[in-house]
């Protein structure tokens, strides 16, 4: 895949038991997994919609190159036109480099890198032609919002316009909870910034990934030994939201309609 500066182009699952995570998956939002290396069963999977790669899945890793207190998760990379140069202009700008830029031979160039608030995400410039679908608002199987949860949503806003070129959207206000942002780029929604509420223990990112229908996508989770956090929640078209955590821990986010 291409840079695409700016644009989420990958999502990643980091957990303790990649085959049981693919199942899990599979079954919630309909992906298929297979590894990356088909001589290396054990290592990283992709998963895939049709026959459109949209995201990928691995262990865990341990010891240096992941903090102690690291659990099971997801994680966005957004594409970028030079890593090394942007990398260091986070760290610059009051960000942090968990990952330095490190080649993935055939694949691309990446960093793992946290906002000032200390939100994670990974930068990533793509070897291959191609633009990236993992990202599509439209699309079940996709992620159709990447959405950041912060304790200084203006401070985080301007670092990412800064750094990506984003712009505000329309702000919706949600009363004692703050303002909600919604993110342009090129003029096209596809996501937001929104305050932090006491529930939630640090900055972070979610990526709501969609489901063809809501209600089997919350029976399937609790079928499979997940749980389900918060929803069905309405959002604008006709959509619902839902947040769960997976067997392993991760917790993600899906959106979907209601058929019943």
């Amino acid at each position: 895949m291409t840079s695409q500066h700016g644009a989420f182009i990958w999502y990643e699952l980091l957990t303790t038991d990649v085959k049981a995570a693919g199942a899990f998956y599979g079954d919630v939002v309909g992906w298929s997994s297979r590894p990356f290396d088909a001589g290396n069963p054990d290592g990283y999977h992709l998963f895939s919609t049709g026959e459109t790669e949209v995201g990928g899945l691995m262990v865990l890793p341990q010891g240096e190159e992941c903090p102690p207190d690291a659990a099971p998760g997801w994680i966005g990379y957004i594409g970028v036109g030079d890593v090394d140069a942007t990398a260091s202009a986070i760290v610059a700008d009051g960000g942090r480099q968990h990952v330095p830029p490190t080649d993935i031979p055939g694949v691309g160039r990446f960093a793992v890198v946290a906002d000032p608030q200390g939100a994670v995400f990974t930068i990533m410039k793509g070897a291959m032609d191609g633009e990236s679908r993992a990202f599509s608002p439209d699309r079940a199987g996709h992620c159709q919002w990447n959405e950041l949860t912060t304790t200084d949503p203006e401070a985080a806003y301007a670092f990412y316009a800064r750094h990506f070129g984003w712009t505000k959207g329309e702000a919706m206000p949600m009363g004692e909870a703050g303002v909600y942002q919604i993110l342009d780029r090129d003029g096209i929604s596809f996501g937001a910034v929104t305050p932090a509420g006491p529930e939630v223990p640090h900055p972070v990112w979610a990526f709501y990934f969609g489901v063809p229908d809501i209600d089997a996508a919350i029976s399937r989770i609790s079928a499979g030994g997940g749980a389900l956090l918060h929803g069905p929640h309405a959002v604008p078209g006709e959509q619902f939201i839902v947040i769960g955590r997976d067997p392993q821990g991760a917790v993600f986010s899906l959106v979907g309609p209601r058929k019943a």
